[in-house]
């Protein structure tokens, strides 16, 4: 094996480990673990959960506009509100104004567990953010911010 394959270089320098949609995933793996293990709900993911406070912030809302609310494209905010749904956490129906708009509301089992959930989200941000420093984390937050 040549020197550059075995330092994590490529052809022509690439290395995976510098690239920032690697470095990104890692980081979005390591978020989604913790998340997993600190919001209190093992069958609430977090696109879930993001929807579930949402519709608490917006009351009833179109699944479009939850969908942006949460940065969600709309098969993915389909998928999550079909599970919700499933679950009994939201509830749908149609816009009496609009049929083809489809309006979404949590149920009170999903306000409870919003309820119940929400005071873990701290500790997940804390958690995912306890490798940098208070200014690192300032830093990382505001950067992520403008790219997102």
């Amino acid at each position: 094996m040549s020197g550059a394959r075995e330092r994590g270089g490529g052809p022509g320098g690439y290395r995976l480990e510098a690239q920032i949609g690697h470095l990104l995933r890692r980081a979005h793996q390591r978020a989604t673990a913790i998340f997993q293990a600190e919001i209190g709900d093992a069958n609430v993911t977090p696109t879930q959960f993001a929807a579930l406070v949402r519709l608490l912030e917006a009351g009833e809302t179109s699944q479009n506009r939850l969908g942006r609310l949460t940065a969600m494209d709309p098969a993915t905010i389909q998928g999550v509100t079909r599970r919700l749904v499933e679950r009994r956490l939201i509830e749908s129906r149609p816009d009496p104004d609009d049929r083809r708009r489809t309006l979404l509301r949590l149920t009170e089992g999903g306000r409870a567990l919003v309820a119940r959930l929400l005071p873990n989200g701290p500790r997940v941000s804390a958690a995912t953010l306890a490798p940098l420093d208070a200014a690192e984390q300032r830093t990382l937050l505001a950067l992520l911010k403008r790219l997102g």
